[in-house]
């Protein structure tokens, strides 16, 4: 369990992530670097000077906000690995559909509160199993948004390969 590995994690999620984005059947809507407008406007009430388009961003906001809102408050709590994986989860996915697939990989009730009972559960388990759990289950949302949105088919190439490459490189942070 280590704090500072959110700067390898991040350089992960910031190349999964790409650079500028605006497609119109993209939910996220107009990104940068992952980091939505409404999150960029949102961060930038309490940071003023900051210009207004998320494309022109400087690259310390976007990690400002990744940390705030994405890795903190339990990424540093985790096993590394299991870090990177709840990491990528919560920002594709939003950090509560992360904390819920978490809970079911360390088969726990799945709430949304991470609290002593999920961490007891995390901690008593193996982290390269946690993190194949959390990877199969994502695996599966990814199939279960295109057969109900089939207009999403266009994504599932690319959801699907992410998922096994943060499975992968979060299996050798276990190792």
């Amino acid at each position: 369990m280590t704090a500072p590995n959110f700067s390898r994690c991040l350089k992960l999620v910031l190349v999964s992530e790409g650079g500028n984005d605006d497609d119109p059947d993209d939910a996220g809507g107009r990104t940068s670097r992952g980091i939505t407008q409404r999150e960029y406007d949102a961060y930038r009430k309490t940071h003023s000077g900051l210009p207004s388009d998320v494309w022109k961003a400087p690259q310390s906001a976007i990690e400002a906000i990744y940390e705030i809102s994405y890795w903190k408050p339990w990424c540093p709590q985790f096993p590394d690995g299991v870090d990177y994986v709840f990491f990528d989860v919560a920002v594709l996915h939003g950090p509560g559909k992360a904390a819920k697939w978490l809970q079911r990989a360390v088969r726990t009730k799945a709430d949304g509160h991470i609290g002593i009972v999920t961490l007891t559960a995390l901690k008593a388990a193996e982290p390269g199993k946690v993190v194949s759990a959390f990877s199969d289950l994502r695996r599966a949302h990814f199939n279960a948004i295109v057969h109900n949105k089939p207009s999403q088919k266009k994504f599932l190439k690319g959801w699907l390969a992410r998922a096994g490459c943060v499975e992968k490189d979060a299996l050798k942070m276990v190792h």
